[in-house]
Formats: structure tokens, sequence, C-alpha cells
């Protein structure tokens, strides 16, 4: 109760009167903890994605049964970030037991879907996950733009670099236990871990959305949250990027699903060479993901944006025509150089038209719009797979790159607090 009365001390590191809070309300750690987090949730859906094949052939799937695993997962996330995103910033105080929760639920989805002896089953693990995944989003990336106003594209970028990280190590992991081990088992026994680590993750954020001592002068009630909500919804910029994201979605989603099956029925790869290659294009994001995000801060959202997406554009139509022995592995090190980078700028770019109150209701909306588009993108590849073969894809992926570029050019961003401080 005393935090409410004394609100002198309401400044900084001493709200809470609990012992073990001096390192908790650190930004430091709290970086540090929700990126190794997030970097759990992508350890798994990494894994998964390396482990396609498998499930294609358990099931004896076609290529748009294998997109309707990856539409799914995109949907579910879709559906959950829009109330999520609302529920997130209404329930700020619980923002530690909404991330506990969230690692808790991620478990109990890969046990459903390692144990699933039906296909429909093992959709609905998917979408179990899906909605843990999408919904632990929310909290951190808002607590992060919150402690990080002026480095929101640096903090964000380091929150996706956990991501990224578990991105690397997990595709080489999971290939490597592959030789021994099904993938109902592989996914099992990684189900065990996040329902233990929920755990810790309740221990170390337990007061991440009351640290601010934001209660005296927060104006948010509900009412004036939907306001807000609707003035940034009303504004056509948002939408834009929005618009702009939704596209680069749809390109990521389409090209993630399909790699590891060009890896294994096209060019037929061993299992851990896939996952190699996979954590190759991984592990090259993970040291520009960041890089990215500070020219972005420095210089502006836009002069990184639309030169990179068209970078990416140009080097898929390469994939088309190359993808196969060395130049595959040179072009997967060129695509990892902005495939990852660019979804955090595109967020830091929303945000800085959002400003503060409201990030997790605008950062849900966002994401819904997104997703929305994403969502058919795996079952139009798929198709194109099926129909065509994985050339279509390439070149599929490589036009919407393009289109999201085009968009980009010709919208006259907002510039970064940063960027804006540097111009006074």
């Amino acid at each position: 109760m005393s935090d409410h009365h004394n609100h002198d001390s309401d400044h900084h590191e001493h709200i809470q009167n609990d012992g073990p809070s001096g390192i908790r309300g650190r930004g430091n750690f709290i970086i540090a903890g929700l990126t190794s987090g997030h970097g759990v949730f992508h350890w798994f859906l990494q894994s998964f994605i390396v482990l396609l094949p498998e499930v294609e052939s358990t099931f004896n799937l076609s290529k748009v049964g294998v997109g309707s695993i990856s539409t799914t997962r995109e949907m579910v996330s879709g559906l959950i970030t829009l109330p999520g995103g609302i529920i997130s910033d209404v329930l700020k105080k619980y923002w530690g037991l909404i991330l506990a929760l969230c690692m808790g639920g991620f478990g109990v989805g890969w046990l459903i879907v390692g144990q699933a002896p039906v296909f429909p089953l093992l959709l609905v693990g998917v979408a179990f996950v899906a909605a843990a995944a999408s919904l632990w989003h929310l909290p951190a990336m808002a607590s992060l733009s919150h402690h990080y106003s002026h480095r929101r594209g640096t903090a964000l970028s380091f929150h996706g670099i956990g991501g990224n990280i578990g991105d690397a190590i997990s595709p080489v992991a999971t290939g490597f236990l592959l030789a021994y081990l099904t993938w109902q088992d592989i996914l099992s026994i990684y189900a065990v871990v996040p329902l233990f680590i929920a755990f810790l993750v309740y221990w170390a954020f337990k007061n991440i959305g009351r640290d601010n001592g934001s209660e005296n002068h927060e104006p948010h009630s509900g009412q004036n949250r939907i306001d807000q909500t609707k003035v940034i919804l009303k504004n056509p910029l948002v939408w834009i990027i929005t618009f702009a994201g939704g596209i680069r979605g749809m390109a990521f989603v389409a090209l993630i699903t399909f790699l590891p099956s060009y890896f294994s029925s096209d060019l037929g790869l061993t299992d851990l060479r896939r996952g190699i290659y996979f954590g190759l294009l991984v592990a090259v994001g993970i040291v520009f993901t960041p890089l990215m995000g500070y020219l972005s801060d420095r210089f502006g959202r836009k002069i990184v944006l639309v030169p990179g997406m068209l970078f990416l554009s140009a080097v898929v139509v390469m994939m088309a025509n190359f993808g196969e022995g060395v130049p595959l592995v040179i072009l997967l090190i060129l695509l990892g150089t902005f495939f990852y980078s660019d979804q955090p700028i595109l967020t830091a770019s929303a945000l800085d038209i959002v400003g503060e109150g409201v990030a997790t209701t605008t950062l849900g909306a966002l994401s819904f719009a997104r997703f929305v588009l994403s969502a058919s993108s795996p079952i139009i590849a798929g198709y194109l797979y099926d129909a065509y073969s994985m050339d279509a894809v390439f070149y599929y992926v490589a036009g919407l790159m393009l289109l999201a570029a085009v968009v980009l050019a010709v919208t006259k961003l907002k510039p970064s607090e940063r960027a804006a401080g540097h111009n006074h």
C-alpha cells in the first residue's frame, strides 16, 4: 500500500519497498530480461520452421497445407494483438503476470503440437503458441519504448536481437537433434523449458508496469485512452506505415515458410545443413539489426528502410536464378543484412508518431492490420510452389518487397526524436 503515499520517492529507483527490486528496476536488467525471454520464444518458433518438412511428411501435407500452419499462426497472432494491446494498456500494473502467463502458455502450446495425433490438433497447438508469443511482445515492447524513448530504434532492435539469437542457434541445434530424435520428441522436450521459465519471468518483471511513478500524472483513463487511440488511428501516416509493414510481413512469412522445403525437397540438403543455412541467415541479422536500428535513430527511418527493401527485393530475385551451392550461401548472407532489421524500424517509426500514452494499444492495432495482410501469404505462396516451383515464390516475395519500398519512398515519415534533436 505504501507505494501510493510516498509521492516524494516516486522519482525513480525507490518506488517499491521490497528488497530485490533494486536490480529489477534498472533499465539494463529490463532490456536483458526481456531480450532473453524474447530469445526463448524465437528459439522454439524458428525450430518449428526448420521442422516443417518433417511435419509435412508425417501428416502427408501439400505445400498449401504447410502454408496453412503459418497462416494459422499469423491469423491468431493478429486476432490476439488487437484486444491484447488494449488489455495490456489497461492492465499495465499486471504486465509481469501477463508476461509469465505468456511464457507458460507457450510451453503448453508446444506440448500440444509435439503430441498431436492428427493435423487439426497440431493447428490448435500452433494457435496456442502464436497467442502466447504475440501477447508477450506487447508489454515487452511498450515498456522498452517507455524506458528508452530517446533511443527507441536502438532499444527495440536490442529486443529484436534476443529473438535473432534464439533464431540463429535453434535451427542448428534442431538440425543436430533431428539425427537422434523425432520432431515430436524435440518439441515435447522444448515444451518443458517455458513452463519453468514462467516463474522466473514473474519474479523478474512483477513490477515492470508500475515502476515509472506515473500513477500520479497519468490522465489515461479508459475513455481517454480510447479517444487517443481514435486520434492515432485517424492518422493516415500510421496506416501507410502499417500497410508497408503488412506487405513486408507477407514477403517475410512466405519466404520463411518455404525456405526449409526448398532446402530439403528441391536442394536435398541434410537436416543439419538445412539448420546451418537457416542459422546463417539469422546470424547475419544479429549483427546488422541493431546497426540498422541505430542508423535509423541517427539519420531517420526512411533513409534506412527504402534502400534496404529494394536491396532485399534484388537479392530474392537472384535467389530464383542462382539459389544453390556457394551462390546460395552468399545470397543468404546478403539477405540476412536487412531481412530482420526492417520490422523493428517500422515499429519505431509508428511509435515516433504515437508517442507514449497508448503505445501498446497502437502496437496492437498495427500488428493486427499487419497480420491480417500477412495471413493470406503462406497459402498464396504454397499454391505458387505447388502449381509452379519455388522460383515463383521467390518472384512473389521480391515483388512484395518492391511494393513496400515504393510505398515508403513516397511517404513522408516523422523524424525520430534523435534525428529531430540533431536539427534543433
